[in-house]
């Protein structure tokens, strides 16, 4: 560059000096001798230097273009290094990594333990530990692609390809290290990750030492309902926090995340942010300082300067950028050492926490034409526009994509608008088959052989798949870098795998290509590859990881016994294909192919046994000579007889009525469960996936047994999963211990999942239960024993001689007793008899042996003793008789599990009800257990005490008396131990004859004292099921003796029947003694007990009359205390009466009760919620002995008075709150006395009361009589429902007849109302739940806007009013005006809009600027205001001080306005006024 005096030689500036030179100084030279030169030679050698210094101008210039390009170079891998923090956005997210997007096409990788030390933290919990940490989350559940994220640069490393690798960090401390306590401020937008949940919010990690940071739940609920789907946040999980406070110098920091807010935060000088501190992702406004064609130069923060690169300009604004223009951008990039700064202009990232747009998978890889050139930047690349106007960037090293010519370098060939074919080009590859690729060897692993498609694809040739043989050094066939012709065999973008062949015979095949299941149809031919040769025969692998099975008869013309010897491993074979069967191909099947249809697969056969195995029988089918198979656990449905069955069969013998179950591969299942064939005949059953509904009741068998669950199949294939939690209604500790495989279950379907073809299934026995398991129960007993009956027919037919089963015959057998001896003969009843074990049981007792004759009858219960406990029953004989009774163990195929408590034991006696009264073929009857009843009995006269001993333990009747010890003392009843497995319980009714009112009567016993009473009840209770569990006898006990009066011996019937007699005995109005159990604090009632088993309830108002006891009623009522109650009826269930202590059981006129009040309506009256669920009526007269100007602003809703029933008329009480009527006893002066007829009203009388109506006759007051005095010539004018103060004066005449008046009816809210007493409970519950929620909640703005919308909508504006002094006073001060505004906004839909005004004109004057509430105020005026409000409200705006950016919103609000609802003279004022404006702002900027 020439300097400046050559430029201009006769002035200007001195020369600057260049970069990096010293400047030169010139030297005056004193010598009086020199010889000076004339102008004219000077000038001379000027002109003969001016060409040099003009080339070298334009060289200077040449530089300064280049080093301005330089200034704004992409960023690449050389220029980062190692502390420099970038904005990058997540890829992709690996199991071990994340994959993160960089600015200038660089990506980085963040390992899994770069995320947060809580993250790592517990990554090392679960490696330490082997197992899974419930709280971790994987990378991909956390990290989303498109989340943008702060990351620093942690390392450069070489791949082995030479590439550079960038390793990043998000960890919280390496983004924030700059930063320290003292440097955090408010408004600041940090990064930071969960590092733990509490119950009221979650730590974040800031990466700040010494700093804790603390997100309020209710800070996070915004963010959880709309980025987090509603779901907690997780630990190890990125959030953009903005932070809202900080407090002890940085050492707390309270944060929030809210999307608006985080949105809208901007980086200001107040945050003192520096060069040092500076951070990727804060949104800042910045000033253009100089436009390049490279991209822009902006200064921030006041004194800082950053660099915007053309490829984040906003594409919308390119070209129109100007010098000194104010900017919104987001930092890109801070380089720890050079302080470079680099800028984002466009949108996507003024939006911090959102999720930047991914482009289609789908679009990855392909061709694109005719994409025109927007811009050609040498250095950098190319900018092109696609059709769909998507923009692309290409490097400088990747252009030869663009081009399969070496001239499409030259940069002449991308001028702008030039056209270029192009193909996208990324990490994801195009999803293609049927495609031959050509592809560089790159390397060469155990694994196989890796090739290299293009510079961003490669794929992987499997070991298999490198020739037509298996090769065992592939090393000699292909070198690296060698040209392969390769064809595609699998593509999946979305996983980035890429599978090839290099088979000759796959690449040269002309056959159809079978990719998809859906391809597969009969008579197809194709060329596949063998990946699996057994026993059973082989599996074939076509493209796209389609499968097929060709089974061992059907891989030949001839059989081959060994396909293992004789198809190997990647052997390209023809394959023929039959139809697809259960998603999976196969090569056909010996049914199908046979002519069998597949419908026909659930038909009956009969078989026979061709070989027996450990795990079923090998049979063959008689009609079509086909072997199958038959697992042992498909003989029958009862487990025990699957292995009888399996037992005593052998070869050659027949099985009728076999069912094919399944038929997979040519091996056909075969069943014979009665429940299963059964349910196919019926058509119980789904034939597909389709068919299944949630509800459903489906048999099936175990498939599979799991730690987690059980998998149950059903006829035709269909399974599904029973959870651990649902396999039974006990607790399930190991799932073996409940059900085998094959066991026959009966499933209820819970939920289907229709994309996966998931069944989820519940096993328990409340779920699956049928209606009559009795009935159920001897089904499966009766069945047990037919097959029972086919095995002893098998074992007939092998010669065996077994003794007839449970035939009661002599027998000769060894029996250890006391009474035996060796080799004695005994006389022996055979109970059971097992074939399997060849073991016979018998019992020697007598009374079993000499049996009773007795007429049973059916479905009669008896008592039974249990002698023998078999797998699938137990045989008991009755007491009375000594027969033998088959008793089933279970009652449904699901009751497998019992705890040892609840087994049969020999020597047990049960009830039992006897279902067969004649033993049939199996020589016992049939019965099933009863239920438990109660030990207590009445006793017989002719049974001592010893019999009745040997029928039932603990025989106790109604009226013997028992000692024990007291073992606890409770509030109402006394619990006493008699024996072991006997105690009592003595109810506090039962301890004195008389109580005295307000005593405790059970506080009179100790723990310890030995008592005395009688039995006057009892009822078994079961203890806690474990080994030692048993049946406890409670007794009811009494000290008091007149209470057996007249029960005899008879029973105490303490069932659900007897209770509701009880109950019925009670009459309205009697007078009980009940007992205290305690005070229901949510309900609100009293809950008491009569007697053991009548409970009562009392409810809040009819506790007392007086109000003070409602302050604190737990107080004041302690439980066990004696109390008298008057009964006031039955509540609607029947097991509890309702009971009074004010000794009011109806609402007659003239009673004195307690209300509460629902509703207070100004002008009007109040609404009282009395007792019994009924709504009072108190006008205004009747709410006080005193003339008062608003006496309603007296009461509150929820408060408690005093009231007086007026009358009680068709559902209509109207009550009065008087205090000369609620308390007629007290002797004070009653000012403004009822006038209840007109001999009430004296000529002279001074009468104060409300006006009611006005009519032509005259005026109204409001009175309860309907008694109203007329004034004729009294005209004036009065509003509806207001209540002026009256005076008559003495002259005052009547000028018509009582008889001529006519009161007018009430108006609505006046008319008592049904509606009122069906909505008003629901009110008072919801007043109270709006209190306890304000006490609760007090700093939530939201539960005082929905209490002031739910008083204003019921007419409460005082209410309202009041409520809005408290808000003020319990949030903070920063919230005031907003609550204020809100409240003025409900004002003006649902309450007074004058006062609404009042609100927004008191808060408008102290904060003129809030443009918000002047909006606010605008759109509430516009909807319930009249035109001269809104106009007179813009004019005030128009005329405030505000920001030129405001007053053009308002001035455009105006405008609109006047054009909606004006005229053109009121348009032409409002733009006049804005012209105004814009002149006065004008001139003030010239001046």
């Amino acid at each position: 560059m020439a300097s400046t005096e050559e430029s201009f030689p006769r002035g200007g500036t001195q020369k600057k000096p260049e970069k990096g030179r010293a400047p030169r100084q010139s030297i005056e030279q004193d010598n009086l001798f020199d010889t000076h030169h004339e102008e004219g030679s000077q000038k001379r050698k000027r002109n003969q230097e001016q060409p040099e210094k003009r080339k070298k101008l334009k060289a200077e210039k040449k530089q300064a273009v280049k080093d301005r390009a330089r200034d704004f170079d992409l960023l690449t891998v050389e220029t980062l290094s190692e502390g420099v923090l970038l904005l990058g956005c997540v890829k992709e997210a690996n199991s071990f990594e994340l994959v993160v997007s960089l600015p200038n096409g660089l990506t980085g990788f963040v390992q899994v333990t770069d995320i947060c030390d809580s993250y790592t933290q517990m990554l090392s919990e679960q490696v330490a530990k082997q197992e899974l940490v419930e709280d971790l989350n994987s990378l991909s559940d956390l990290y989303p692609p498109g989340m943008l994220v702060r990351c620093a640069v942690t390392s450069l490393q070489k791949t082995t390809d030479g590439h550079q690798s960038v390793k990043l960090s998000i960890n919280p401390k390496d983004v924030n290290k700059a930063l320290n306590t003292l440097a955090l401020r408010s408004g600041m937008l940090l990064s930071g990750l969960v590092s733990s949940v509490e119950d009221h919010g979650y730590l974040i990690d800031v990466g700040v030492s010494g700093t804790k940071a603390f997100l309020p739940r209710q800070k996070a609920q915004d963010y959880l309902k709309s980025s987090n789907k509603g779901a907690e946040l997780k630990i190890g999980q990125y959030l953009n926090c903005l932070v809202e406070e900080v407090k002890n110098s940085g050492r707390i920091v309270r944060l929030s995340v809210g999307r608006s807010e985080v949105a809208a935060a901007i980086a200001t000088e107040e945050q003192n942010w520096t060069l040092s501190n500076l951070l990727p992702g804060l949104v800042v406004k910045a000033q253009v300082q100089k436009v390049t064609p490279y991209g822009l130069t902006l200064s921030f923060l006041s004194s800082f300067t950053g660099i915007v690169d053309f490829m984040h300009l906003d594409p919308k604004k390119v070209g129109s950028y100007s010098q000194n223009q104010t900017v919104k951008a987001c930092i890109l990039s801070v380089h720890p050492t050079s302080k470079a700064v680099r800028f984002t202009l466009r949108q996507a990232f003024f939006q911090p926490g959102g999720l930047l747009s991914q482009l289609s998978s789908d679009r990855f890889g392909a061709v694109v034409a005719e994409c025109t050139v927007k811009g050609f930047y040498k250095k950098a690349g190319a900018i092109f526009q696609l059709e769909d106007g998507t923009l692309a960037f290409a490097r400088v090293s990747t252009l030869r994509h663009l081009s399969n010519t070496i001239n499409s370098f030259k940069p002449r060939v991308f001028k702008t608008g030039s056209k270029h074919t192009c193909r996208i080009i990324d990490y994801i590859l195009r999803a293609v088959t049927e495609l031959f690729v050509n592809g560089k060897v790159l390397a060469l692993k155990p694994h196989g052989m890796q090739v290299k498609v293009t510079d961003h694809i490669k794929g992987l040739v499997p070991r298999l798949h490198l020739a037509d043989m298996l090769l065992k050094q592939p090393e000699k066939k292909y070198s690296m870098g060698e040209q392969v012709k390769c064809r595609v065999l699998l593509s999946h973008p979305e996983e980035r795998k890429l599978i090839l062949t290099l088979k000759r015979t796959l690449i040269g095949s002309k056959l159809p290509v079978l990719a998809s299941y859906t391809a597969a149809k009969p008579g197809l031919v194709t060329h596949g590859v063998v990946v699996c040769a057994r026993e059973f025969g082989c599996i074939v692998k076509f493209y796209n990881d389609v499968k097929g099975l060709v089974p061992r008869n059907e891989l030949g013309s001839e059989p081959i016994p060994s396909p293992e010897k004789v198809f190997r491993e990647g052997q390209v074979t023809n394959s023929l294909l039959p139809p697809p069967t259960y998603g999976r191909m196969g090569a056909g099947d010996r049914l199908a192919r046979d002519g069998t249809a597949p419908s026909k697969l659930k038909r009956m056969v009969d078989v026979k046994v061709l070989k027996k195995r450990e795990d079923g029988l090998e049979v063959s089918i008689l009609s079509d000579n086909v072997p199958a198979h038959l697992p042992m656990m498909h003989l029958s449905d009862h487990i025990v007889n699957c292995k009888l069955l399996w037992h005593w069969l052998q070869e050659e013998d027949i099985l009728p009525r076999v069912m094919c179950l399944s038929d997979k591969g040519g091996h056909v299942m075969l069943c014979r469960k009665p429940a299963l064939i059964s349910a196919v005949e019926e058509g119980q059953v789904v034939r597909s996936f389709s068919e299944i509904q949630p509800g459903m009741q489906l048999t099936g068998f175990v498939k599979n047994i799991m730690p987690y669950g059980v998998f149950v199949e059903f006829p035709f294939g269909l399974a599904g999963l029973a959870p651990k939690a649902a396999m039974s209604d006990k607790f399930v500790t190991d799932t073996k211990e409940h059900f085998v495989v094959g066991q026959t279950v009966v499933a209820k379907v819970t939920s289907i999942d229709e994309v996966k073809q998931r069944v989820l299934l519940c096993l328990k026995l409340s779920e699956c239960s049928v209606e009559d398991p009795a009935a159920k129960s001897i089904s499966l007993l009766s069945q047990c024993f037919e097959e029972m009956k086919e095995v002893r027919s098998i074992m007939r037919k092998r010669g065996e001689v077994l003794a007839s089963f449970y035939s009661p015959v002599p027998m000769w057998s060894e029996h250890k007793t006391e009474h035996l001896v060796p080799g004695q003969k005994a006389r022996a009843l055979i109970l059971h008899v097992n074939a399997l074990k060849s073991e016979v049981h018998v019992s020697l007792r007598e009374e079993l042996l000499n049996q009773k004759v007795k007429q049973l009858k059916e479905n009669s219960q008896h008592s039974a003793v249990v002698q023998h406990v078999a797998e699938e029953f137990a045989i008991a004989s009755l007491v009375e008789t000594g027969q033998l009774t088959a008793i089933p163990v279970a009652c449904h195929f699901n009751d497998t599990f019992r705890f040892d408590s609840e087994r049969l034991k020999v020597g047990q006696t049960i009830l039992v009800t006897l279902k067969t009264v004649k033993p049939g073929e199996h020589g016992v009857l049939l019965a099933v257990q009863s239920p438990a009843k109660a030990v207590i009995r009445p006793r017989k006269e002719s049974e001592t005490f010893e019999e009745t001993l040997v029928l039932v333990q603990h025989s106790l009747c109604i009226g013997d008396t028992v000692t024990g010890k007291v073992k606890s003392v409770k509030p109402t009843h006394i619990t006493v131990a008699i024996s072991d497995n006997l105690t009592g319980c003595i109810h506090a009714s039962q301890i004195l004859d008389k109580v005295p009112i307000g005593t405790f009567p059970t506080s009179k016993l100790r723990p310890g004292q030995k008592v005395t009473a009688w039995v006057i009840g009892g009822r078994d209770v079961k203890t806690a099921p474990s080994p030692s569990s048993a049946v406890m006898v409670l007794l009811s006990l009494s000290f008091v003796n007149s209470v057996l009066k007249g029960k005899g011996c008879t029973i105490l019937n303490t069932e659900g029947d007897e209770l509701s007699k009880g109950l019925k005995a009670y009459k309205v109005g009697q007078t009980v003694t009940c007992f205290i159990k305690k005070y229901n604090v949510i309900k609100g009632w009293l809950e008491v007990e009569v007697t053991p088993n009548i409970r009562g309830r009392i409810p809040h108002l009819l506790l007392s009359l007086k109000p003070k006891v409602f302050k604190h009623p737990e107080k004041s009522f302690r439980s066990g205390q004696a109390l008298s109650a008057t009964v006031t009826g039955m509540n609607p269930t029947s097991t509890n009466l309702c009971l009074s202590l004010t000794g009011i059981y109806s609402l007659e006129k003239g009673t004195i009760t307690l209300g509460t009040i629902k509703n207070v309506t100004p002008h009007v009256g109040l609404i009282v919620a009395l007792p019994f669920g009924k709504i009072g009526n108190a006008s205004l007269f009747h709410l006080s002995d005193s003339y008062m100007e608003q006496p309603w602003e007296h009461f509150r809703v929820g408060e408690i008075v005093r009231c007086c029933i007026l009358s009680n008329e068709d559902g209509k009480i109207q009550v009065s709150l008087r205090q000369s009527r609620t308390n007629p006893k007290s002797n004070s002066e009653v000012e403004d006395a009822e006038i209840t007829c007109i001999d009430d009203v004296k000529e002279g009388q001074l009468i104060r009361g409300y006006v009611k109506c006005i009519k032509a006759s005259g005026v109204f007051f409001f009175n309860i009589k309907q008694v109203a005095p007329v004034l004729s010539s009294f005209k004036q004018e009065v509003k509806h429902m207001e209540a002026p103060r009256l005076q008559v004066s003495t002259g005052f005449t009547w000028d018509e007849g009582l008889n001529a008046l006519k009161v007018p009816a009430l108006s609505q809210p006046e008319e008592s109302s049904d509606s009122e007493e069906e909505d008003d409970p629901q009110a008072m519950q919801a007043e109270d739940l709006y209190h306890t929620m304000l006490k609760r909640f007090r700093q939530e703005k939201s539960v005082w806007l929905k209490h002031a919308t739910f008083l204003l909508k019921r007419g409460q504006t005082e209410a309202t009013h009041r409520l809005l002094e408290h808000a003020l006073r319990g949030l903070p001060v920063k919230e005031h005006v907003d609550v204020i505004s809100k409240f003025a906004q409900l004002e003006f839909q649902f309450g007074d809009p004058d006062h609404a005004k009042a609100l927004f004109e008191s808060t408008l004057s102290s904060y003129p600027k809030r443009t918000d509430i002047w909006s606010i105020y605008i759109d509430m005026l516009i909807k319930h205001g009249s035109q001269k409000e809104v106009r007179d409200v813009f004019e005030r705006v128009i005329h405030l001080s505000l920001a030129p950016k405001r007053m053009k919103f308002f001035f455009k609000r105006y405008l609109d306005y006047e054009k909606k609802y004006g005229t053109a003279d009121t348009i032409q004022a409002v733009k006049a006024a804005a012209l105004g404006y814009v002149e006065s702002k004008s001139s003030l900027v010239e001046s």
